[in-house]
């Protein structure tokens, strides 16, 4: 399995960002982290059918997500979260790499890795692994060991990066997530990342099955497959 499970944003405004997607998007009700405090964030995950879409935004000063924003210039895509099957290879893949940790979290079986985006340039790359694959403990305690019983439709499939060095960029992804490249593309399980030639290294735009017509929020736009 290798698959985008989650497309994560980061926006200035919470509430906007997430009022202007849920009018968009038939996203589920965001759940709050009250552990993401810890790291001065605010953050919403919202379901979309068995995927979610986050928002984050910065509530002090110096985090990591409002660099981001200066750097971007606004909100835009901040991470890709990817479900794979096998914990033990990616570990042993980032250490063979040399690819930097920047967070790790294990939980009952449950575990999430982050990776430095130096190392993975475009956006923050997190590797995941759920003891029941159908879950998914960070949407909070109606996904944690289960899926609820009813789910939305659409689902986020995958993503489009500009890159100053597209087929570069998609080697050195390829080689994070334990996939191969096709030149600038990279296929997974229901869908693709694509990377295309711009002047720096980011999420342009996440794709989604079920979308009935494409729409840009802040930097980034959604796109329909």
């Amino acid at each position: 399995m290798l698959r985008i499970r989650q497309a994560v944003l980061v926006a200035r405004d919470f509430d906007a960002a997430v009022e202007a997607l849920r009018a968009t998007l038939p996203l589920a009700e965001p759940f709050n982290d009250p552990e993401v405090a810890q790291f001065g964030l605010r953050n919403g995950v919202m379901a979309l059918g068995d995927t979610f879409v986050e928002v984050i935004s910065p509530v002090q000063d110096g985090t990591a997500a409002g660099r981001h924003l200066e750097r971007i210039g606004g909100d835009g895509g901040y991470m890709v979260m990817f479900q794979l099957d096998d914990i033990a290879a990616a570990r042993a893949r980032i250490r063979r790499l040399g690819l930097r940790v920047v967070y790790e979290l294990d939980r009952e079986g449950d575990t999430d890795i982050h990776l430095h985006p130096a190392d993975v340039p475009g956006a923050i790359v997190a590797l995941d692994r759920m003891d029941h694959p159908a879950s998914w403990r960070w949407a909070g305690p109606a996904w944690v060991a289960k899926a609820p019983a009813q789910i939305g439709p659409g689902h986020v499939t995958g993503a489009t990066l500009t890159a100053r060095e597209p087929t570069k960029l998609a080697s050195t992804w390829a080689a994070a997530l334990g996939a191969e490249a096709q030149g600038d593309r990279i296929a997974l399980d229901g869908g693709e990342l694509r990377f295309v030639p711009g002047e720096r290294d980011g999420i342009s735009a996440f794709h989604l099955e079920g979308l009935a017509a494409d729409f840009a929020f802040g930097g980034i736009r959604f796109l329909g497959v």
